[in-house]
């Protein structure tokens, strides 16, 4: 074989040399450079500063060199002050990095970064300036954000928090036994404002309610001279916080103790009854009215219903508030702010205008009732309902010609459960539908069992009272003629009951299911008629067959001076109402009605007018809440045709009911004028 020959060699690159940078290029870039920067040796000296430094610090050109740079006190880097520069100098330390304020020669201050790094391997080091006042004033702005309010200036939610939380630390230093109040505001209606006038007006009018809130603080200072911290929450509410709060009454004079304490827990009860707007009272609150956070709501809320002279239009808007007042000790800012918005919401139910205290057994109850309403449609369909019976009595001769039917709950946690716990409850989450099919399902099997259990006899027809929001969300008629397929019940023997509230003023569906209800021979009955409407126009209109009058008119008959046992109540009556609302709850749309010992003469007037136009339009007329004999004849002198109330009997289990049909037919507290 042929030999190989040798490969040629390979060529090689020629070596790199690298020539040292020339100083003088090193030093036009240090001194072109727009980042002020020194040359600092091992002993603190400057040996060299660019332009960018001297024009940075407002000094003559070259005028650094030579000096000591902790002699530069516009740099503040004093040993004191910046402790380890001596390190970076030798190189013991890579690097040294501070923040200074800056104050020029020229006036004007500003940030910079200053930032000392050794010079390796030589001694000495790098000083570099950068200028961040930039970014110290947008830090500075998103802290002030954080503390204010953009729109209106005052104490932002997050800063407002903050002071709540260290008033409430500062009361827990000094043993917790102090008492913070909070008052939340919210602008009635100003979502109308927004909509009718547009943001920016709803922006002035927030600044002008912020404005004067502002003006107002200074008066409203507590016994120590400190006003109420001021915030805005967000939207339109606004907060008041009162850091040490001094029960005040009789005279200005502080209530401590056991006094104190009866004198607030009245008064939350009183007040959380309803909003309260304070306009009766407004000069009461100083001495003689609930405290010192009352005084503070009433008088805020006079104030804000002053109108707004906004953009050149004039408005005027009221507030509704909430307040709480608790002990320090026993709270939390989450704790009193849930119960402050809690309190405002019951203020703004109300209608608005007024405000509320917060009482923790309302608040318990409100929880309560949402588990109610969480357990309802379960509670229908697992059996817990049960019907109880009241007699309606013809007042001529005592006869029982009816019984309204009313709703109990069996909870199985709770006990026996009346409809004024649960009925407001079931309209507001639409469960009173599917109840209140069980009820008129029930109710009528009763009543065809009666029927059949007295061939014959005349049966009695039986009540079930309805909600308009069962007219609205279900088809009533098409339930009703179903269930009295189902149970053959007559249309005659079945009533069915709408409040006079509800009722005026339907139109549309609902008025045209009652009509259906009454061409299919079902009695329409009002129920608690006169109750403040005054307008009996709607009577013409509606299917109406049947008037019941509230209970309140025969509360009001004047005693008679003779036969005291005429005028006691029968069989100590527990609830003097037919529909078993408790004794506190007063009849919407009507004032509260008290009754003295001497009555309301006026009252007997108007029973004998409403009979009388009643029987003109061919209604029938039921007298509700009979208590007395008294009553009962005097209601029977006027033509009045059914009595309903404790005088005959409490509502009773359908055996009862049964008892008695198969005796006399009487009710036991009937009587003739002779007997």
């Amino acid at each position: 074989p042929t030999p190989r020959s040798p490969a040629p060699p390979r060529a090689t690159a020629p070596a790199r040399t690298h020539t040292p940078a020339d100083p003088s290029a090193h030093r036009a870039a240090f001194d072109a450079a727009p980042l002020p920067m020194a040359l600092v040796d091992e002993t603190g000296t400057i040996t060299a500063a660019n332009p960018a430094l001297h024009q940075y610090l407002a000094l003559p050109a070259a005028s650094l060199a030579g000096r000591p740079l902790t002699h530069l006190t516009a740099l503040g880097l004093a040993p004191h002050t910046t402790p380890g520069l001596p390190e970076v100098f030798s190189g013991r330390r890579h690097h040294l990095v501070c923040t200074r304020r800056i104050t020029s020669p020229r006036g004007g201050d500003s940030w910079a970064e200053i930032r000392l790094e050794h010079l390796a391997p030589t001694s000495g080091a790098l000083l570099t300036v950068r200028d961040t006042s930039l970014g110290h004033e947008l830090r500075a702005r998103l802290r002030t954000a954080e503390r204010e309010d953009p729109l209106t200036r005052l104490a932002s939610r997050a800063h407002f928090l903050d002071r709540l939380a260290d008033t409430l630390e500062e009361h827990g230093l000094r043993g917790g036994r102090g008492r913070v109040g909070l008052c939340v505001l919210g602008l009635d209606g100003f979502r109308h404002v927004n909509t009718a006038h547009g943001h920016l007006v709803g922006d002035h009018l927030l600044r002008a309610v912020a404005a004067r809130l502002a003006r107002l603080a200074p008066l409203l200072a507590s016994a120590h001279g400190e006003a109420p911290v001021l915030a805005r929450l967000g939207g339109d509410e606004f907060a008041l916080l009162v850091r040490e709060v001094h029960e005040v009454r009789g005279g200005g004079e502080a209530r401590e103790g056991r006094e104190a304490r009866e004198a607030r827990e009245v008064h939350g009860v009183r007040e959380t009854h309803g909003a309260h707007d304070g306009r009766e009272d407004r000069e009461a609150t100083g001495s003689g009215g609930p405290g010192q956070l009352a005084e503070l709501a009433t008088t805020v809320l006079r104030e804000l219903r002053e109108p707004y002279d906004i953009a050149g239009r004039r408005l005027s808007v009221s507030a509704s508030a909430g307040v709480a007042e608790l002990r320090a000790r026993e709270t939390s800012p989450a704790e009193l702010m849930r119960a402050v918005t809690t309190a405002l919401g019951w203020a703004k139910a109300e209608g608005g205008g007024g405000w509320a205290l917060f009482d923790s057994a309302r608040s318990e109850d409100g929880a309560h009732r949402d588990l109610l309403a969480s357990a309802l449609r379960p509670a229908v369909r697992d059996g817990e309902f049960e019907l109880e019976y009241q007699p309606l009595v013809a007042l001529a001769d005592g006869t029982l010609h009816g019984v309204e039917a009313l709703v109990r709950w069996r909870h199985p946690r709770f006990g026996k459960l009346a409809p004024n716990r649960f009925i407001d409850v079931a309209e507001r989450d639409g469960s009173i539908v599917e109840l209140g099919r069980w009820v008129l399902r029930t109710a009528c099997a009763q009543a065809r069992s009666w029927q059949l259990a007295r061939p014959g006899a005349r049966p009695p027809y039986v009540s079930v009272n309805v909600t308009v929001r069962q007219l609205w969300d279900s088809d009533v008629v098409g339930d009703v003629a179903a269930v009295l397929a189902e149970t053959r019940l007559p249309p005659s023997l079945l009533q069915l009951e709408l409040t006079e509230s509800e009722v005026v003023g339907q139109t549309g569906r609902p008025l045209r299911a009652l009509q259906e209800l009454s061409d299919m021979g079902v009695r329409i009955a009002i129920d608690d008629f006169g109750t403040g409407y005054s307008n009996l126009s709607y009577l013409s209109r509606l299917p109406v067959s049947v008037l019941k009058l509230d209970g309140s008119f025969v509360r009001g008959f004047p005693f008679t001076g003779s036969a005291p046992e005429a005028d006691a109540p029968a069989a100590a009556p527990a609830l003097p109402a037919s529909r078993d609302r408790t004794a506190a709850t007063v009849i919407a749309g009507a004032p509260a009605r008290a009754t003295t010992a001497e009555g309301r003469p006026a009252d007997e007037v108007i029973v004998e007018a409403l009979v009388g136009l009643a029987h003109r339009l061919g209604l029938t007329v039921t007298a509700e809440c009979v208590e007395t004999r008294s009553q009962a004849e005097r209601l029977r002198a006027m033509g009045c045709d059914m009595g309903q109330g404790y005088l005959y009997s409490r509502p009773v289990p359908p055996e009862r009911i049964g008892v008695l049909l198969e005796t006399t037919g009487r009710c036991p507290g009937w009587t003739t004028s002779s007997s």
